[in-house]
């Protein structure tokens, strides 16, 4: 039984498996290994990981179907393995609450540096904040006064740039596709373009840089949509 922190591996290929964990131990992380579906959401009740490698296709249950069911009762970081590179399933994975995918093949170090990096994210200590108040680095935002301050400036917004900004801003680190952040952003759940959230993208990133030049807190990501880091 695994009793200290660790990485849990669920891919049912035993090489792939085997490498991720030797890497994983030269970077000081410990790590356990299922080779099937089958019984990955049982572990990670049981014994939470600090991280999740997910592959897509597994035996016994599915990697999408295990996410869904994680994320019922678990925040654990997934990071989603496929061999699959169909924009399709990619944001299904991240819809369900992954945090990160890469595809096969791949380089294991590129792998560790993005377990690294949500461990790194999650890790950070949070500022102790009233549940009307989200903060994140130097951007804070209050929900019941709608104001937005970064590095101790106001910023103006508006109502769908600060709904859009929200989103992010809970769940740093996490990709959000444009559909959910059309559904976030509209209330009204009128029918938008991407072309419209990404005009909406545009500007939010305009206005934080006016007030904090040297730092980009939203980032965009290739076919899939938005996160903030």
């Amino acid at each position: 039984m695994v009793t200290e922190p660790y990485v849990l591996i669920v891919e049912d290929d035993p090489t792939i498996a085997a490498v991720l964990a030797d890497y994983l131990e030269m970077a000081e992380y410990r790590s356990s290994i299922l080779h099937t579906g089958t019984h990955a959401v049982a572990k990670i009740r049981k014994e939470p990981p600090l991280i999740v490698i997910l592959d897509l296709m597994l035996p016994g249950k599915d990697g999408l179907s295990i996410c869904r069911e994680v994320r019922a009762f678990s925040d654990v970081p997934i990071i989603m393995v496929t061999a699959r590179i169909d924009d399709v399933d990619r944001l299904l994975g991240l819809e369900l609450g992954a945090d990160d995918y890469v595809c096969k093949p791949f380089l294991p170090k590129e792998v560790i540096a993005r377990v690294r990096a949500i461990l790194r994210r999650v890790g950070e200590p949070r500022q102790v904040m009233p549940a009307s108040q989200i903060a994140y680095r130097k951007l804070a935002l209050d929900l019941e006064r709608f104001t937005c301050v970064l590095d101790e400036q106001p910023v103006e917004l508006t109502r769908v740039e600060f709904r859009m900004l929200a989103a992010l801003l809970e769940h740093p680190g996490r990709v959000y596709s444009r559909q959910q952040l059309m559904d976030i952003s509209y209330e009204t759940h009128r029918v938008v373009s991407d072309r419209t959230i990404d005009t909406h993208v545009k500007n939010l990133r305009k206005k934080l840089h006016q007030t904090q030049k040297d730092d980009d807190y939203i980032h965009s990501i290739y076919g899939v949509g938005y996160k903030l880091e």
